[in-house]
């Protein structure tokens, strides 16, 4: 029969634990009243999971097996984001869709009806990896942001901050995605920059009154010169006009040097910017001097401003109201003209010339545009350079459209009413790592902005907002009873093409229609405490009693998303944060450090992984590695397998050898006080790794948890269990016993790390129920020998002098030698026999002081210092070979699978002087029978022939 692999005994403990509803057991028993909550940022199930998903996955999974078994009711639900851009996209391309006009001529209903359709795209497939990585979520019982449910709790809370007065409409130059058109909030914009080929212009704006005279503007937006309104100079800096070939060209006295290099100019006048304030200039482009514009007056005209800088460009800052935020806060100020030449869409308007109809931003090819502009300007003269650059530019965090500086109405959040209060607030919240407090975390709330929360989308929950068309008067709407009483109409869904055509009266007789925006998708998100509980309307009690939550876990990017409208909207509706502890893992690279890539193929598909080598293996790798602390992880399959080698594989020897000599003894109580020096060692060792783990785990420090466990079980295999294996072998149950208590302390402490290693020990020890139903373990202090653990430290570093001495000396191990001396302290004769049975050496003792004497190797380290004598006799000789010859036989019971049940005989012939005196020697050949188990020793025909110390030997057994 075929022996199974660890992952495919993964798979059968997965059935137990499903067959037993182990997960739901693990909950059930835990009391309601001491609830440890947990929030989880839903995912899309528009593409399979990845790496990134699988960290999440991990974290999201340790620490709350850990708190379960800290005696917490931890209820864990898992959620699916619905709404927004990446649904709609992919319905986009799948219906052809190129634009908006498209899907209004397809119809909102059908467009929505096949973004629901998509929802669950992956949604099966999902439930398969995270199922196989032991990740326990309740799957079955999700919610999604769609349900109707879910989008009440959303509406109630943008209700709640209207009758706050923190809700408001407003016109503002925000960045919106031409090809969505719609507008993004400045945290989408983060997430969204891409390295960027552009060209920036420095052009020429003829004075009016001045002819042959030019103010030269920088801009890296050439596009954005169509809509020009305004020049703006810095009223207290100082500008020069300098002639060139009879032209003259006017810029800031400290830029002179960098714009004019390489010509012969000449400065014929120096004054500040406040002497050109109001003078006229021609307009680059004519197209809107014969339109009716507001502030015509104020068309072309130069101005001051606070902003403008020597930093870089002219001095010069060319002002297109409609298209940053500081030029249009200047619009406003001086009463300037506004141009918006293009539409959301991103294409130049009717009435542009032979502009008209591009787009300022083609995703083909960015420059296309601009380059248009640049041939315009020369043909006319007025490109006084060009320059290309490359730069970081923002595009939509969903489609990669490159955005555009847009200003438009949006409903924002009044984010800097209560900006004092995030920050106070914020003081409450445990982060890891902790430099993300202050920093990153910190950083983004010290600059929030007021949050754009309406898009000019259709797949996602509605604005709650009814306006009149007459009077312009507003009605917010809180719940869905609301609505239905106000209209009297049964409304069975609150997306678009539904609420759409729910009318209301108004008090001045006209109709009241819903303002058409649908709710930012990370207002969802924000709203997702309240929303999975369908708060207030249902859960009232539970929700109150268990907020904020405890802990929350995402990646580094959600500190200016989920982190963050998490922390607004908690703030804003209950003056708290919304969550206590939070994990941020880093982003998961391919091997050789770039991002990961399907087309690329540079790394290894994670279910292969986990087939190969467990789903224990991927997260114990994952755990302990610094991806856990916000640290950016090259995926390597081969430290995966390293993981898979040194702590499974060992693990899995470690209790095979347990299991071997355990069989036929009563497994008993250790009586600490009783037990030999290693087993104290090794007990007590335990015990601190208890300590150690529950102390990292209670500080959220998942690799400080995680990395001692496979410390400590190095340490079992390499020192308790070999230097055990003689007492184990003569059945002593103290260290039977030992090895008992530490297998079952170390099932429990590797739950939440390893979850199906620590299951299939706890069930191969025939313990009842499931180690995921038990209790943290509680430390026993009386079983910490402080003494002992000291001293077995000292003891290894004797023996680790003393193998110094051996590699110095040129003797192998398994050459017995005469003794070693060694200077410290004096250790008790259980220990010296440890270190004598390590060094093979036959006496070990201590000494005040040790000198160097011929036939001795010396060796030191801080305050200990040990000497090896090397002087050999043929009794030593022989012992040697006896040795190596014990290990050959050994190797050959091995090749033909013998146990230890099954004795053997040897048959040897050799013509090698020392090995002949060794099988001449009754003591020397009782010993060799002994440890090889053989029942016989003849001469005749071996047929497998080996050296041993430069003699050969050929052996058979029989």
């Amino acid at each position: 029969m075929e022996k199974k692999s660890f992952p495919q005994r993964e798979v059968e403990l997965m059935k137990f634990w499903d067959d037993n509803k182990t997960f739901e057991k693990s909950i059930e028993q835990r009391d309601e009243k001491d609830s440890y909550v947990f929030y989880d940022g839903p995912p899309f199930a528009t593409g399979l999971p990845h790496y990134g998903h699988l960290v999440g996955s991990i974290m999201k999974d340790v620490v709350p097996r850990f708190w379960t078994m800290k005696g917490k009711r931890v209820e864990r639900k898992w959620g699916w984001d619905c709404h927004g851009l990446p649904i709609e996209n992919i319905v986009e391309k799948e219906l052809k869709l190129k634009n908006r006009q498209d899907i209004e001529k397809l119809g909102v209903e059908k467009f929505n009806k096949a973004c629901h359709s998509k929802v669950g795209l992956y949604a099966e497939e999902w439930k398969k990896v995270i199922k196989r990585m032991a990740r326990w979520v309740d799957m079955e019982n999700d919610y999604k942001t769609m349900d109707k449910d879910f989008m009440e709790s959303a509406w109630w809370v943008f209700k709640s901050l209207w009758e706050k007065d923190l809700i408001y409409e407003g016109h503002k130059s925000m960045h919106v995605c031409p090809r969505c058109e719609t507008t993004l909030s400045n945290m989408e914009v983060t997430q969204g920059y891409m390295d960027i080929k552009d060209i920036s212009i420095t052009a020429m704006f003829e004075l009016v009154d001045e002819p042959e005279t030019y103010v030269i503007a920088w801009t890296t937006t050439p596009w954005t010169l169509l809509g020009n309104v305004a020049l703006a100079l810095g009223g207290k800096l100082t500008y020069v006009k300098a002639e060139i070939d009879g032209k003259k060209y006017i810029l800031n006295k400290e830029l002179v040097e960098k714009v004019l290099e390489g010509k012969e100019y000449k400065i014929i006048e120096e004054f500040t910017g406040n002497k050109l304030e109001g003078k006229k200039y021609k307009p680059l482009f004519d197209f809107y001097l014969a339109q009716d514009l507001p502030n015509k007056e104020n068309l072309y005209m130069i101005v001051t401003a606070d902003f403008v800088s020597t930093e870089d460009g002219t001095g010069v800052v060319h002002i297109a109201p409609a298209f940053g935020e500081d030029d249009m806060v200047l619009g406003q100020e001086k009463k300037l003209s506004f141009i918006q030449h293009i539409g959301m869409d991103g294409l130049i308007k009717e009435g542009n010339g032979d502009f008209t109809g591009m787009h300022v931003k083609p995703e083909d090819d960015v420059q296309k545009t601009d380059v248009e502009i640049l041939k315009n300007l020369a043909g006319k003269g007025l490109l006084f350079s060009k320059e290309k650059y490359e730069h970081s530019y923002p595009h939509c965090w969903r489609c990669d459209s490159p955005l555009i500086n847009y200003a438009t109405s949006s409903w924002f959040v009044k984010v800097s009413a209560i900006k004092d209060r995030l920050l106070e607030l914020a003081k409450e919240i445990d982060w890891v790592p902790g430099h993300l407090k202050e920093g990153r975390f910190g950083q983004w709330l010290e600059g929030a902005r007021d949050w754009s929360i309406s898009r000019s989308r259709y797949w996602g929950n509605t604005m709650p907002v009814w306006r009149c068309g007459e009077c312009d008067e507003v009605k917010v709407f809180g719940s869905l009873e609301e609505l239905q009483k106000e209209s009297g109409q049964d409304v069975s869904d609150l997306h678009k093409h539904v609420v759409d055509k729910v009318t209301l009266k108004c008090k001045c007789g006209s109709e009241m229609k819903r303002i058409p925006e649908v709710l930012d998708c990370w207002f969802e998100s924000g709203s997702m405490p309240y929303g999975q509980m369908h708060y207030p309307f249902d859960n009232q009690e539970k929700f109150e009693a268990n907020f904020p939550a405890e802990y929350i876990a995402e990646g580094v990017d959600q500190t200016r998303a989920w982190f963050y409208v998490l922390h607004v909207l908690s703030t804003a509706l209950f003056d708290k944060p919304a969550y206590k502890h939070v994990v941020v893992n880093g982003i998961v690279l391919a091997e050789d450090g770039q991002k990961m890539s399907k087309r690329k193929q540079n790394y290894p598909d994670p279910m292969t992984v986990v087939e190969k080598y467990g789903a224990d293996s991927l997260r114990y790798y994952m755990t302990t590695s610094s991806v856990m602390k916000a640290e950016d992880l090259c995926f390597s399959e081969k430290s995966v397998d390293e993981v898979y080698k040194k702590v499974i594989l060992i693990m899995l020897n470690i209790f095979s050898f347990y299991k071997m000599f355990s069989e036929n003894v009563v497994v008993k109580d250790v009586e600490f006080k009783k037990l030999a020096a290693l087993d104290k060692w090794i007990i007590s060792k335990v015990e601190l790794l208890t300590i150690e783990v529950t102390e990292n785990m209670e500080a959220y420090d998942l690799p400080r948890s995680a990395k001692p466990i496979g410390e400590f079980i190095t340490e079992l295999s390499t020192w308790y269990v070999r230097r055990s294996r003689d007492k184990f072998k003569a059945g002593d149950e103290q260290s039977i016993n030992t090895l008992n208590y530490v297998i079952k302390r170390l099932s429990l402490v590797m739950a939440p790390f390893m979850p199906y290693m620590s299951e299939h020990l706890w069930q191969a020890l025939g313990l009842e129920d499931s180690v995921h139903l038990q209790d943290w373990p509680s430390v026993n202090k009386k079983n910490i020998d402080e003494q002992v653990l000291k001293d077995m430290d000292l003891v290894r570093q004797v023996v680790e002098l003393g193998l110094a001495a051996r590699d110095e000396a040129g003797i192998k191990v398994r050459q017995p030698l005469q003794y070693l001396r060694y200077q410290v302290k004096k250790l008790d004769s259980d220990l010296e026999q440890i270190i004598a049975e390590e060094l093979n050496v036959k006496e070990v003792k201590f000494t005040e002081k040790i000198e160097d004497k011929k036939g001795r190797v010396v060796r030191e380290s801080a305050s200990i210092k040990v000497a090896l004598n090397t002087e050999m006799t043929e009794e030593l000789e022989l012992e040697g070979y006896l040795r190596e010859l014990t290990r050959q036989v050994n190797n050959l019971r091995k090749k033909q699978s013998l146990t230890i049940t099954d004795t053997a005989t040897l048959t040897y012939s050799t013509e090698g002087d020392k090995l002949a005196k060794v099988f001449a020697n009754k003591d020397l050949k009782q010993q060799l029978m002994d440890s090889t188990l053989l029942s016989d020793i003849q001469v005749g025909e071996g047929e497998n022939e080996v050296n041993i110390n430069e003699e050969k030997i050929k052996i058979s057994l029989n």
